[in-house]
This record gives structure tokens, sequence and C-alpha cells, in this order.
């Protein structure tokens, strides 16, 4: 499949994603936060139960964390987390930790071995990441807030300006038909 293709689909189906700037980027700005967040297994069931809370877009929050955790962005935000983790918290986390829990995560062994794997792991590490998910998250949730925000207030804009210019058109159209009775 060409990618180039692929990736203009998926930015003509957020595009046309219904409802509200406001709530979309409110929904974007959600997924983003999870997103960011290193609770892999808890991602979709997080944004989905919080943009239901809040009634936002669901669909934005999905695709949004779609974009910012992907199999390209895992390993970056699982480290950075961690570094920034170690950074605020008393507590050291190493990387070989970070990769084998990783691991399990991406392979093929499920949901249940996913968070039973987390659950071991003990609350040092759970602190260390949450901490530094969190830190890492705030500032791209607000980003891609106030990103979405103005793209889709654009998008709203010319939408508008394209239904005035179809409508004068028509009615210009709809004048001559008038003044010209020959037809």
């Amino acid at each position: 499949m060409n990618f180039t293709r692929l990736k203009k689909f998926y930015y003509l189906k957020f595009v046309r994603i219904k409802g509200a700037p406001k709530d979309i980027a409110w929904g974007a700005c959600i997924g983003a936060l999870i997103g960011t967040m290193p609770v892999m297994p808890f991602h979709t069931i997080g944004i989905i139960a919080v943009c239901v809370m809040t009634r936002t877009s669901t669909m934005a929050g999905l695709f949004s964390s779609l974009v910012i955790s992907n199999p390209l962005t895992y390993i970056p935000i699982y480290y950075l987390s961690m570094v920034i983790g170690n950074f605020i918290t008393p507590y050291k986390v190493n990387w070989e930790t970070i990769h084998t829990i990783l691991n399990v995560i991406i392979s093929e062994h499920g949901f249940k071995q996913s968070v039973s794997m987390l659950a071991n792991q003990g609350t040092e590490i759970i602190i260390v990441m949450l901490s530094g998910g969190m830190v890492l998250a705030l500032p791209t949730a607000v980003f891609w807030y106030f990103f979405t925000l103005r793209l889709f207030l654009k998008i709203r804009e010319k939408r508008r300006e394209r239904h005035i210019l179809r409508a004068k058109k028509k009615t210009i159209k709809q004048k001559k038909e008038i003044h010209d009775p020959i037809r």
C-alpha cells in the first residue's frame, strides 16, 4: 500500500470528524495526554472513558493517541518517561527493566499478561514511569489542544466560505435564468 495515500486517507478521516471545534480539540488533548503516558495496555480504555465522561470527541482522542503513541514512538516515550521520572523522583529505574516490560507489552502475549507484568514490577517503577510520563504528557497535551483547535477553526472557516461561495453562484445562476427567457 502506498504510504502517501494512507497518510492522506487518515488526514481526511481526522479532518472530517463532526462536532464543535472545542470538543474535537479537547478530545484530541485527552488522547494526546493519555497516549503520551506510559500505560500502554490502557490507552484505548482510558481515552474512551474520559472522552465519554467529558462529552468530548472520542474519535479525535483515539486518532491523536494513534498519532502520538505508535510503534515508532513507543520506545522514545518510555525512555523519556524513565529519564524524567528518574530525575524528579528519588527512585532510579534502569533501561533493561523498561525494555523487558516493553517487549512483553508489544509482543503477542495479550492484555492479561501485560497487566500482570506491570503489576509485578513494583511501585517504584510505576511511580517513576507515571511521574515522568505526566511531566512529558502535559506540555504535549496543551500543544495538541491548541494545534487541533486552530486546525478545526480554520477548516470550519474554509467550509463556511465555500458554502457562501456556492450560494452566491447559485443565486447568480438563478438571476440569469430569470432575466434570460430565451432558454
